[in-house]
């Protein structure tokens, strides 16, 4: 997916989507041309499980989890467990970047398919106990802000790994 400038003005959905596609798109652009062999570095002493793999397989489960777990009511299938929660980042940090990537396209193709099925209001199949159902207004746009987040993140982690800088 290109990265693109999302509409200035427009309805909703398509403020929600595009900034959405942009920030995703994003992923993709600071993992560009990086060293196979530089996904795997943790160069962050306070944060050992920081890696750009382990980023990029972090969004790809948080997609799944928002979109087709909470949204849809679908079985979790993430590597996480109550006995390990961070294990999508070691995960990553253990596969090739290349496919970790592709996998997160997919993923993101997946969440596209099921937001164009639904209503803005649509509220979530499963909620966590003592929480409100989600809408999927608000997963979009928790994901736009969890995405963005990450999308520096990988800035940081880049510029140390081989000191490849960007937008």
């Amino acid at each position: 997916m290109d990265r693109f400038d999302p509409p200035m003005s427009a309805d909703e959905r398509t403020m929600l989507t595009s900034w959405l596609d942009r920030h995703r798109a994003t992923v993709r652009e600071k993992c560009a041309g990086l060293d196979a062999g530089l996904s795997s570095s943790a160069p962050l002493p306070t944060s050992p499980l920081m890696s750009i793999g382990g980023v990029v397989s972090h969004l790809r489960w948080v997609e799944h989890y928002w979109f087709e777990v909470r949204l849809l009511g679908v079985r979790d299938r993430a590597p996480w467990s109550p006995d390990d929660w961070d294990a999508e980042f070691r995960v990553g940090a253990e596969r090739p970047l290349t496919e970790l990537l592709d996998e997160y396209d997919a993923q993101c193709a997946r969440s596209r398919e099921i937001t164009a099925k639904l209503e803005l209001n649509s509220s979530a199949r499963v909620s966590t106990e003592g929480e409100q159902r989600a809408t999927l207004r608000w997963v979009l746009m928790h994901m736009v802000e969890e995405t963005a987040r990450h999308n520096g993140h990988l800035d940081i982690l880049r510029e140390l790994a081989d000191g490849r800088t960007g937008e």
